[in-house]
């Protein structure tokens, strides 16, 4: 009889449930439901419904006792940095804002004010983007402070979604530090800082790990479910769960977590707070086992996801590949980290601008648009790959591509080509993978992250990529 276990797994564009158990010493995975997921456009605001993202954790959870599958533990992983702010009662305060929305313009002066970014970095190591926690909780502080005032907890997303299902609140560790409120010299939140910020430091509640029990399902749940099982904390931010998933097959590597975004990294002992890591826009967040992942946050599929949808998604993503690979030689390239890609209410116009006012080509059709996109990506993946090599004084043995868009052979190619380094590609589920494997290593069938990661690799394909020109197949 196998012992199952439960991986909710939700992105910024969707959602889903997969069942993992161990096979023959092999992880077998089995995706039981699927949801769309998106941010909702609310009198100009992005805003998550986190009302119907419960309703389809539930949804999922019943497909279990359909299918006569009832898991030992589930976890809830999402993206980082979005939260929620909880009254006395448990019910959320205000609007439970996406991070693309705008409200952060200028909240990074604000926060400045208490303390210099050049500070704010060596205290935290965390890399400035705007839609950071810490800014978002300025908003709210300039913007709406009677939330703050009434705030009798602060939750990340998963945290929340986990509270829900069990009734007990239990902070994650890995999701925390996307806040840019947590020390990485003590692994908990620096309530120094955010005293100084004005923040109310008693709604933050103590930093638990990945591999820690959060509950046991309540009865409410348990009667809309059919079953009952342990709650455990996976390394909640998504990012965290899929580097966990990186199948290292030699030496140390390089990572890419694809997917909306692209994270391109490393993993070290020790956070680098250094200046030259400041400028160059690297962060340090929390993984499992207290390791950091040093690691740029790049713009990744989200483009191509967007001018997808704006073909009213008439190609594949892997069609686009192909158009793209078809236009191979189209010369214009853009800055996909420029904030005019953050949440354009065009992505295909924002990228013909780009390409207007910079002086280049301005691509017309699909494949041109694609074209863009894709050599884009892979070129801003080779520059940061040789400045993880610099910054880290290491000369690493290849990239790993994980997680969705590890299927995308075209930009893995490009990727190799524009690194001049091998490139393995593979598990596509990598964040379902890492949240299951905590879990494992949680209930004693995994040893440990080595032997999990082991395991991985044998588990799922993993294709390679050797730097060469990219040629059409026939």
């Amino acid at each position: 009889m196998e012992t199952y276990y439960l991986a909710v797994d939700i992105g910024a564009s969707s959602g889903r449930h997969i069942l993992g158990h161990l096979e023959n010493g092999q992880m077998a995975l089995e995706e039981i439901y699927r949801f769309e997921n998106g941010m909702d456009r609310q009198g100009g605001k992005l805003l998550w419904d986190t009302g119907r993202l419960f309703a389809e954790i539930v949804n999922g959870m019943k497909m279990c006792r359909q299918l006569h599958k009832i898991p030992a533990s589930m976890s809830v992983d999402t993206w980082a940095v979005d939260y929620v702010l909880l009254d006395g009662q448990d019910r959320i305060l205000g609007d439970t804002y996406g991070y693309r929305d705008s409200r952060t313009a200028g909240m990074d002066a604000q926060v400045y004010k208490v303390l210099p970014e050049q500070e704010l970095y060596q205290r935290t190591g965390i890399q400035k983007q705007l839609f950071n926690t810490i800014y978002q909780l300025m908003a709210v502080k300039q913007q709406t402070p009677e939330l703050l005032e009434k705030a009798k907890t602060f939750l990340m997303l998963p945290d929340y979604f986990q509270f829900l299902l069990t009734g007990r609140k239990v902070s994650e560790y890995t999701n925390a530090t996307s806040t840019q409120l947590v020390s990485p010299q003590t692994k908990q939140w620096d309530k120094e800082l955010i005293r100084q910020l004005g923040y109310p430091e008693e709604i933050f509640l103590p930093l638990a790990v990945p591999g820690a029990d959060v509950g046991t399902l309540t009865k409410e749940i348990q009667e809309q479910v059919g079953f009952n099982c342990t709650v455990t904390l996976c390394a909640s931010h998504d990012t965290a769960s899929a580097v966990m998933a990186m199948p290292v097959l030699k030496g140390e590597g390089l990572y890419i977590s694809s997917g909306t975004w692209s994270l391109m990294g490393v993993e070290a002992q020790e956070a680098d707070c250094s200046t030259q890591s400041r400028q160059g826009n690297f962060t340090n967040e929390g993984g499992y086992g207290y390791r950091f992942r040093y690691l740029k946050n790049i713009m990744g599929l989200w483009m191509i996801q967007s001018v997808r949808h704006e073909q009213k998604d008439a190609y594949s993503f892997a069609q686009l590949c192909e158009m793209a690979a078809e236009c191979r030689d189209f010369p214009s390239r853009v800055d996909v980290n420029d904030n005019v890609f953050l949440a354009p209410d065009n992505m295909t116009e924002a990228i013909q601008d780009y390409c207007r006012k910079t002086g280049q080509a301005v691509p017309v059709t699909a494949g041109e648009v694609s074209a863009v996109v894709y050599q884009s990506l892979a070129d801003c993946y080779g520059k940061t790959a040789k400045q993880l090599q610099q910054n880290t004084g290491k000369a690493y043995d290849g990239i790993y591509i994980i997680g969705g868009g590890s299927n995308a052979a075209y930009l893995n190619q490009l990727t190799a080509d524009a690194a001049g380094m091998d490139v393995y590609a593979g598990p596509g589920e990598a964040t379902a993978a890492g949240n299951l494997m905590a879990q494992m290593i949680r209930a004693g069938e995994l040893e440990d992250l080595a032997k999990a990661r082991k395991c991985v690799a044998g588990s799922f394909p993993v294709s390679h990529y050797q730097p060469k020109k990219y040629k059409q197949p026939v």
